[in-house]
C-alpha cells in the first residue's frame, strides 16, 4: 500500500473532525446560546462537513479495501467522521497500525 493512500485519508479525517467539532460549537450557540450569527455559522460549517464527509467515506473506503480490513472495522472507521472527535481518536489508531505495513516494502517476485 502506498503511503498516499493513508496521508489522503488523515487530511480527511483532520479535516472531517475539526468541521464536526466547529458544527458542534456552532449548534449549541445557536440552540442553547441562542446567539446571534450562529444560525448562518452553522449552515455554512454544516454544508462545509456533508460534502467533506463524503470525500473522506472514500478516502476511508479505499484505505480500509487496500488493507484489506474487516467489514466491522471498516463500518468503524467509516462512521468515525459522525462522531465529535472521535475522527481523531480513530485516526491516530488507523495510522500506527499501518505504519508497519507502509515501512515494509512490498517483496518484488522475480520472473523466470
Amino acid at each position: 500500500m502506498k503511503k498516499s493512500v493513508l496521508t489522503r485519508y488523515r487530511v480527511m479525517a483532520y479535516v472531517t473532525g475539526v468541521l464536526l467539532v466547529l458544527l458542534t460549537l456552532g449548534v449549541i450557540a445557536k440552540y442553547a446560546l441562542k446567539l446571534d450569527g450562529a444560525d448562518g455559522f452553522t449552515s455554512v460549517v454544516g454544508i462545509a462537513h456533508g460534502w467533506l464527509y463524503v470525500v473522506y467515506l472514500v478516502f476511508a473506503f479505499d484505505l480500509g479495501s487496500k488493507a484489506k480490513w474487516p467489514v466491522r472495522k471498516q463500518l468503524w472507521v467509516l462512521l468515525a467522521g459522525t462522531v465529535p472527535t472521535a475522527a481523531f481518536f480513530v485516526e491516530r489508531q488507523v495510522s500506527r497500525e499501518l505504519a508497519a505495513q507502509i515501512a515494509e516494502p512490498t517483496p518484488v517476485v522475480a520472473k523466470a
